[in-house]
């Protein structure tokens, strides 16, 4: 882990983790439901050439965690706007983006908004969007249908949050990363505590909610065209929540992907499940 510090973004506090005191800087974004400690095995290694920092973004891990609304919006766009104001106020100078599932897709968004203050991003399993708004048409009919009907389930409060707490526990965290996590002892007590923690947070119910109903916003292959910096496709190739052979011709479609790697045998973490061959990868593309 890293020293911990408090970022104020708008009135609202924000957890980040740094290491390292010199080397160019890089900053970490974790994914859907998890936190900076998700890069518990790469803040070290990283931070013997870089100046490393991961945060948590805003509604995860200790960070602030405000009721949605009018001024706050659990989106990609409210949260790249976050990493843009980080690298500005915190990092202070132009710096690479690392980015695991949605924080793949809130890195490129960063890298959109202000591109003179991101020198290269590495995108880790990034999150296709499979059931966004516009991509329902390529789902069978009956999953058109019940995703539109379980979203407007969640929509209605009681029950949104009663289906929330019926998640956010031990038992079936440790399930869902038992389909996300190819290498089932990646999977440790520690692992499921991180993830569990903050689920019991005022507010942390009002948060998933709001962005598992949300089925609009930038995908992968509307920034790519739009970002100037190299970017690194990782891709584990058992994930299965993100096919590997869609990641495949997505970097094949966009010359901006300037390298693209799959890992055998690994999941939708690599990060966290195979950080040996994750953290060569990026000591290289960082140098």
């Amino acid at each position: 882990m890293g020293a911990e510090h408090r970022y104020c973004w708008r009135g609202y506090g924000i957890r980040y983790q740094q290491v390292g005191e010199q080397g160019s800087p890089v900053v970490l974004v974790h994914g859907f439901g998890a936190s900076s400690d998700h890069w518990r095995h790469n803040l070290a290694v990283l931070g013997q050439r870089h100046r490393v920092f991961a945060l948590d973004l805003l509604g995860f891990g200790q960070s602030a965690k405000p009721a949605p609304g009018p001024t706050i919006a659990y989106r990609l766009e409210t949260w790249g706007m976050l990493v843009v104001d980080f690298l500005q106020a915190v990092v202070g100078s132009p710096a690479a983006l690392v980015g695991n599932s949605i924080g793949g897709v809130v890195a490129l968004q960063a890298a959109v908004l202000n591109p003179a203050w991101v020198t290269r991003v590495a995108l880790l399993n990034p999150s296709l969007r499979l059931l966004h708004r516009r991509k329902r048409g390529q789902l069978p009919w009956y999953r058109r249908w019940s995703v539109s009907l379980f979203q407007k389930l969640l929509g209605w409060e009681p029950f949104g949050v009663w289906f929330f707490r019926q998640v956010a526990q031990p038992q079936v965290i440790r399930r869902l990363l038992q389909q996300a996590y190819a290498r089932r002892e990646a999977i440790t007590d520690d692992l499921v505590q991180m993830l569990y923690e903050p689920s019991q947070d005022p507010g942390a119910a009002q948060v998933f909610l709001a962005f598992v109903r949300y089925s609009d916003g930038p995908l992968l292959e509307d920034l790519l065209p739009q970002v100037t910096c190299p970017v690194l496709m990782v891709w584990g190739e058992c994930d299965p929540w993100e096919p590997v052979a869609l990641g495949r011709a997505l970097a094949a479609a966009f010359p901006q992907v300037q390298e693209w790697v799959c890992l055998p045998g690994v999941g939708h973490c690599p990060q966290d499940e195979a950080p040996e061959l994750v953290n060569p990868l990026l000591l290289r593309w960082l140098c």
